[in-house]
């Protein structure tokens, strides 16, 4: 990592909607970085990132609308901000959901085709090694009723596949896994995250 930023000083916003979000601080802490929990537009000013953690889509959907956030999220996807979505924060992130809610809306950032609750229901959660793209050793992901990436559309490179179906994926500033890297005690998948955050700094800046 370009060692011109100081991870102390960067502020990644955590989607404090509904979900496991607290784990999501806890992981981006553990890297180095300072969290804000995100609720309302205002708490979007001056972060370096956003981390969108799993939960209910649906209902993240919904209050996302309601709080004001979805249009100033929008926004900021548009204009570059570093996203990370994890299971339902995928599907919150991709251009076509299926088997989701009539009104049910997404941001339309991550150019894929997701399958909500895929994998089946709580009791189907399961755990499994990974060969993740920038981590030299396997990453123990944890899937519980996570979306699958049925198909890509235009640029999205695949960083780790299980079963021959991606489930980690990046394109331009938005990185989206199915699983939930924040339920673990290996916090790799979250400094990758800070990693792309540092690198749009540096290309924004010169």
């Amino acid at each position: 990592m370009n060692a011109t930023f100081d991870r102390s000083k960067l502020t990644v916003g955590v989607l404090a909607l509904q979900g496991a979000f607290s784990a999501h601080e806890h992981a981006l802490r553990r890297v180095g970085v300072s969290t804000r929990q995100v609720r309302l537009p205002r708490d979007l000013d001056g972060v370096d990132g956003l981390a969108m953690p799993g939960g209910e889509s649906t209902t993240m959907s919904q209050l996302l609308d309601s709080s004001g956030l979805f249009d100033e999220v929008s926004r900021r996807l548009e204009s570059g901000l570093p996203v990370l979505g994890t299971c339902a924060g995928v599907i919150l992130l991709a251009s076509a959901v299926l088997d989701g809610r009539s009104d049910q809306k997404s941001f339309g950032a991550l150019p894929v085709t997701v399958r909500r609750n895929a994998y089946g229901r709580q009791i189907d959660s399961f755990e499994t090694d990974l060969d993740v793209t920038g981590l030299d050793q396997s990453f123990t992901a944890v899937f519980i009723r996570a979306p699958i990436i049925e198909s890509l559309h235009g640029d999205v490179e695949i960083l780790a596949r299980h079963d021959n179906l991606p489930v980690a994926v990046a394109h331009r500033n938005v990185v989206g896994v199915t699983f939930h890297p924040e339920l673990t005690d290996d916090f790799r998948i979250h400094g990758l995250f800070v990693d792309l955050i540092v690198n749009s700094l540096e290309t924004n800046r010169r």
